[in-house]
């Protein structure tokens, strides 16, 4: 989960909402710069997340009582390989992108090393199944970070002010991608998406108490938080 401290309390957004946030953008890419597969990489981004369920999963808080920010967490085997089974009923294809995802977000874990090089190892077999090449999976994978990343900014409210711009990420170009605030919208550069302007949006849940004695306590003040929708705009430069 995305979790920010704010003068009301915890402003939490769970990995799935922030998930989703990344197909929306996804769903927007330009179709004539598409890679191939272009539903498989659509499902791949909105779900690269999706194991960690804040209803479900242990470990939401930390050993002061409050909930733990997503990149306060380690590598975690069960959820990973939980992911990567989830993607391997779907199509080799999917868990192509989903085990790029886990490399990329684990590469430095001392603790992921045995599994990242197993991963490794099958990854010339599912390319093999699915019908692609390595390359056709490296940018795929560039356009999931990509949504990931600016998913990430946007739920961590990560936008400068003043209208200073911020680097998103590489695209499957590699082309690099910047965002700045411009009024209401969100201004992209250079401009890689199908239409001018849309509107993305993403839930969050504010809870105003500060500690929890344990993962229970905390995750029913989640499921009983309030529930708001964040609408942005996204736009080309005008």
């Amino acid at each position: 989960m995305i979790v920010c401290y704010t003068s009301k309390g915890w402003r939490v957004i769970t990995q799935r909402a922030h998930g989703l946030l990344a197909g929306q953008i996804c769903a927007r890419w330009k179709p004539s710069d598409q890679p191939a597969r272009w539903v498989d990489i659509l499902i791949a981004t909105t779900e690269h997340d999706d194991v960690f369920n804040e209803f479900e999963q242990k470990q939401l808080i930390d050993a002061n009582g409050a909930p733990i920010n997503f990149n306060m967490t380690s590598f975690d085997l069960e959820a990973s390989n939980r992911l990567l089974d989830m993607s391997l009923t779907k199509s080799r294809y999917i868990a192509l992108l989903i085990s790029r995802h886990i490399a990329f977000t684990h590469g430095k874990d001392v603790d992921a090393k045995d599994f990242l090089h197993e991963l490794k190892k099958k990854e010339k077999q599912w390319i093999r199944e699915a019908g692609t090449t390595k390359d056709e999976i490296d940018q795929a994978y560039e356009l999931l970070e990509f949504c990931d990343a600016f998913s990430l900014l946007i739920c961590q409210e990560q936008i400068p002010p003043e209208n200073r711009k911020i680097e998103i990420s590489n695209g499957p170009d590699g082309q690099v991608y910047t965002f700045y605030q411009l009024e209401e919208a969100l201004i992209v550069e250079p401009w890689p998406f199908e239409v001018d302007q849309f509107q993305i949006n993403y839930e969050i849940r504010q809870i105003s108490e500060l500690k929890f004695n344990n993962d229970d306590a905390f995750r029913n003040a989640l499921k009983a938080a309030r529930v708001n929708t964040i609408n942005l705009i996204i736009s080309k430069a005008k």
